[in-house]
């Protein structure tokens, strides 16, 4: 779709101004806080939000809020993209205040990184725990990538994200999927932001939200909910607004617990639900208009010990949209590339 003249002219206006150029570089590289900009830019925060503010306007940044946090982005799709993507093509590499700011950015995100990794060591023991019952998470990344393979996904919405290992697993280093990742917490989105950013994996949207009312709209092929439902009070509600963010033909894929007697979940790890049992997931997916697969159980690997001798055994429950047909897109780019490596 073609662009009204004065929609271009007020998009070059809005990046034609040196520091607004400058935000339009560094936003290229990745989503930054008014505070990261301030911290790179040695600018006021009052003239950065103006900045910003002009920016959105013209439909050149986006902006998604994480609770009292505002992140901005690149507008990614469309011919507003295209203009700002060309401009910023035509910037030599070598430039001198872009190769100082990007300095400056790596500092911002290390010291992301750093808050970031103080707070998952916080829990990591906890995570460490709970992770020995089961099945290695290498073995439960292949089943899920074995899951996927069947067709491609071009759009991807991670509910429960947390530290961002589905996204990084399914994403790669593709360029041609949207994707988007959901967390009510801030602290492990900040956690996810900077996993995906060590990872190298660009263009992913980090929000801060509810699985009962995920602030985005449908429009996904693939919805998947890692290790969330067993925390919540109505796990049958997030699998009913997994399903309604779908597009036609996509495919909703929940990996959760069998049903266990680790009661000490419930008490040390806030586990809501001592596991599913297949009867009950597969009723919420047809319940919701889906079509399911058989589910694919994991079993622990021998050695894993608790205080009561037991196990966990993971769970994939994939569902498909009943109104679509099957697809006959060759499934070599379902998954990214060396995702098992």
């Amino acid at each position: 779709m073609a662009l009204a003249a004065k929609t271009t002219i007020d998009v070059l206006r809005a990046i034609g101004e040196d520091t607004r150029f400058r935000i339009a570089l560094l936003l290229h590289h990745g989503e930054l806080t008014v505070s990261d900009l301030t911290d790179i830019l040695g600018q006021s925060q009052p003239r950065i939000s103006r900045h910003l503010k002009l920016l959105t306007e013209a439909g050149v940044v986006e902006k998604h809020r994480e609770g009292t946090w505002a992140f901005f982005d690149l507008v990614t799709t469309g011919p507003i993209a295209d203009v700002v993507g060309a401009a910023i093509d035509t910037v030599d590499p070598d430039d001198p205040v872009l190769a100082a700011d990007l300095d400056r950015l790596a500092l911002v995100r290390n010291q992301r990184a750093a808050t970031a990794q103080e707070y998952f060591a916080a829990i990591a023991e906890r995570w460490d725990e709970e992770r020995s019952l089961h099945a290695p998470d290498d073995v439960v990344e292949a089943a899920i990538v074995e899951a996927l393979a069947e067709r491609p996904y071009h759009s991807v919405l991670d509910m429960g994200t947390g530290t961002g290992r589905m996204l990084q697993l399914l994403i790669g280093d593709r360029l041609d999927v949207r994707a988007i990742g959901l967390d009510n917490s801030h602290s492990m989105l900040g956690v996810a932001r900077a996993n995906l950013e060590r990872a190298e994996v660009h263009g992913v949207d980090l929000r801060q939200g509810d699985v009962y009312s995920p602030p985005v709209e449908p429009g996904f092929d693939l919805v998947v909910v890692h290790q969330v439902l067993h925390f919540l009070h109505d796990p049958a509600r997030a699998v009913h607004e997994a399903r309604r963010l779908l597009n036609p033909g996509g495919r909703l894929l929940i990996v959760d617990f069998a049903p266990h007697a680790l009661e000490f979940l419930r008490t040390d790890h806030a586990h809501r639900r001592l596991g599913f049992r297949d009867d009950t997931i597969v009723g919420w997916l047809e319940q919701s208009g889906l079509r399911p697969d058989e589910p694919c159980r994991i079993e622990p690997q021998h050695g894993a010990t608790n205080p009561d001798d037991e196990r966990l055994v993971v769970t994939l429950w994939l569902a498909h949209d009943r109104a679509a047909a099957p697809t006959t897109d060759s499934p070599t780019d379902a998954v990214p590339e060396g995702a098992l490596r």
